[in-house]
């Protein structure tokens, strides 16, 4: 078994193929994927396509990029989504200062919202960061006695960030990134890092693997990502999807 922590089944990419897609990493022993919402819309999305599918899971939580959306409303709306049994998380949230779709202020006092929200709601968050990571650490550091838990996704820090996150509580997600060539720092991560704070994702449709790279990425696809990690680590296959679904199922609460 090999769980996909984080993908965004909802997206346009998939509205010519969404049940093959969906069938194709099935039959090949994805058997759990958490596809993630980053507004209102792609939360109602997610939970709607957790309904119709047992080995599907999702969340709720507004991106950074849109951040500038967020009002009391849309999140009273999310937290009632929130205590649907599929929604498994809040996320994902977090800062991102690359594009600054949303202006930083507005990013930070949302990112702290959710948090609290998420808090109050007894559910891991899912935290994003680009371009952000030191601010992004000092916000989980100043609430590191809430020991809310949840998961870095995407991870691109280096490795004593990652070992200060697990000291926090947190998991560590590795994509498809992993598998490319100049990938020194996240591949130090993934074989460094304890395997019983691992996680591996594919952000589908974006971050495709190796050798599928430059083609719309799915969950099938999470299977290299986890080969690539057991290369890393002088492990099988087996054990890195073992253990990483272990650790999605602890997290998440997956049955």
């Amino acid at each position: 078994m090999v769980t996909d922590s984080h993908a965004h089944l909802d997206m346009p990419e998939y509205d010519g193929d969404r049940e093959e897609v969906l069938n194709r990493a099935f039959q090949a022993g994805v058997q759990r994927i958490i596809t993630i919402g980053i507004d209102l819309e792609s939360s109602l999305k997610a939970l709607e396509l957790a309904g119709k599918h047992p080995f599907i899971f999702s969340t709720v939580g507004y991106h950074p990029h849109n951040a500038k959306e967020v009002d009391p409303q849309v999140l009273e709306r999310l937290s009632e989504l929130a205590r649907e049994p599929k929604v498994v998380a809040w996320g994902e949230i977090g800062l991102d200062f690359f594009r600054r779709h949303s202006p930083p202020d507005r990013q930070r006092a949302v990112f702290n919202e959710q948090m609290d929200l998420a808090r109050r709601l007894d559910l891991p968050v899912i935290i994003h960061s680009r371009d952000a990571n030191e601010e992004v650490i000092e916000t989980l550091r100043i609430r590191k006695n809430h020991r809310q838990g949840g998961v870095f996704h995407c991870f691109s820090g280096d490795y004593p960030m990652a070992m200060e996150l697990v000291d926090m509580g947190f998991y560590i997600s590795v994509p498809g990134t992993v598998t490319y060539k100049n990938a020194s720092k996240v591949q130090e991560v993934a074989a460094r890092i304890p395997l019983d704070h691992l996680l591996v994702e594919t952000d589908a449709p974006y971050l495709t693997p190796v050798p599928f790279r430059g083609e719309r990425n799915e969950p099938l696809f999470v299977t290299h990502t986890v080969q690539k990690i057991a290369e890393l680590r002088h492990v099988d296959f087996e054990e890195v999807a073992a253990r990483t679904s272990e650790n999605a199922k602890k997290l998440f609460g997956l049955p």
